[in-house]
């Protein structure tokens, strides 16, 4: 079989969408008697005030802490009697959900997915309980280096969008929020218009269909309301630094960067090809190499680029000693105009590229790295085919592609610096 026949496409993903706008993705695999289920509805952080902001993750993490039909322990007891797991999540966009059991489990998985996302009934302890771990989360992440430097990032990058926001909210939002705000919430934006699920494992799609439509085919909620519009980002118009003092700490951690294309940019591939060789192959790229090996400036020094319905970032991020900031600094940002001056070679992209297309199978061994795939391609509407271009789509990219990229966004005359430490 060729590698691209091996990867998920039309003929062996069936997707279908139920009357009440539910979408479902199956994929059978009969090589392992387990399947995995994930998804995502879409209910999150943009639904919240600057006031309760917090409110949609709060009311997803509660989501399992008992239903009409169980208690907290039921439901977690009916999950280890048969060794499977469900867990929820809440992001900017939408909650996300995953599970995985034996396949003459999936019946009791779906029971419990439906009951989670339709009848929790938020027993009080158990949202003080939450609620006092929340805090504490929230307590922990004021300590922390890295999470500082990354909120105070996407606060520059973002401005007054709403993507400057932290999805968990604050200690003051998190205790504003009532037992009586987590239901209305849920009773108001959970519903199964944009509620889409991914099974992938040994099952027929027929079963599946038969027993999504048991559990959530009659779900209804006329007052789901639709996703908020995204407001423009400006960008920068200029470099804007910033630190955050965090007394006690040894290491400093440094985020460099700028606002980055959308998922569905035609110019994603080459962005992401680039990214790799900026800072992400072999010992973290050209980044890794002049910060951490060639310096020694860096205890970690690498370069992501996030992108999703939304506009997202590209940017550098090191930990290094607070004395060696300034050097690091001057670093990156040499390096970054070199990669908007040069670009890269052509051995390098060809470099990028085997990797790009090697790993790919990698990620598609597993029933949960298929799903994500295929939720994946309908967030983003890249097509049932995707995987089976993906080669071609890496292939194509030149490296005055790259070039063009690097140059629409990375202005290194306009970058975001935020930096966390003593």
């Amino acid at each position: 079989m060729s590698l691209s026949h091996s990867l998920p496409g039309p003929d062996d993903i069936t997707r279908s969408v139920l009357p009440n706008g539910l979408t479902l993705l199956t994929r059978s695999n009969f090589n392992s008697p387990s399947a995995t289920l994930s998804g995502y509805i879409p209910v999150g952080s943009l639904f919240d005030s600057d006031e309760k902001l917090g409110l949609a993750d709060f009311a997803t993490t509660s989501l399992l802490r008992g239903t009409q039909t169980r208690s907290f322990e039921q439901i977690y007891d009916a999950l280890e009697s048969v060794g499977a797991h469900l867990g929820f999540s809440a992001g900017t966009h939408t909650a996300g959900f995953s599970g995985r059991a034996l396949v003459e489990d999936l019946p009791l998985l779906f029971d419990l997915l439906a009951e989670g996302l339709r009848t929790p009934i938020y027993p009080a302890d158990e949202i003080e309980r939450l609620r006092t771990q929340l805090l504490t989360g929230l307590a922990i992440r004021a300590q922390d280096t890295g999470d500082m430097a990354s909120m105070t990032f996407d606060k520059i990058v973002f401005g007054e969008h709403p993507y400057a926001r932290p999805d968990d909210g604050y200690p003051e939002t998190i205790r504003a929020i009532s037992r009586d705000d987590i239901r209305a919430f849920h009773q108001r934006c959970f519903g199964p218009n944009g509620l889409t699920i991914a099974v992938v494992g040994a099952v027929e799609p027929a079963f599946v269909a038969e027993q999504i439509n048991r559990v959530l085919g009659d779900w209804q909620n006329p007052h789901q309301p639709p996703i908020p519009a995204l407001p423009e980002v400006r960008p920068l118009t200029g470099t804007v630094r910033q630190h955050i003092p965090i007394a006690g700490k040894s290491q400093t951690d440094l985020m460099v960067g700028v606002l980055g294309p959308l998922r569905r940019a035609p110019e994603y591939t080459a962005a992401s090809l680039g990214n790799s060789i900026l800072g992400q192959f072999g010992m973290m790229g050209r980044i890794g190499d002049i910060v951490r090996e060639q310096s020694g400036l860096a205890y970690y020094a690498s370069s992501s680029l996030s992108a999703g319905v939304g506009p997202g970032t590209w940017e550098v991020s090191a930990g290094v000693n607070p004395a060696n900031v300034e050097k690091a600094l001057e670093l990156i940002v040499a390096e970054l105009r070199r990669f908007t001056e040069a670009g890269v070679s052509p051995e390098e992209l060809q470099d990028s590229q085997d990797n790009f297309v090697g790993r790919l199978p990698l990620a598609m061994e597993s029933n949960a790295g298929v799903a994500n795939s295929l939720l994946n391609i309908e967030r983003h509407e890249l097509g049932l085919d995707y995987y089976r271009r993906y080669e071609g789509l890496v292939r194509s990219v030149t490296p005055e592609m790259v070039l063009e990229a690097a140059r629409k966004y990375l202005d290194p005359d306009k970058l975001a610096i935020a930096t966390a430490g003593p």
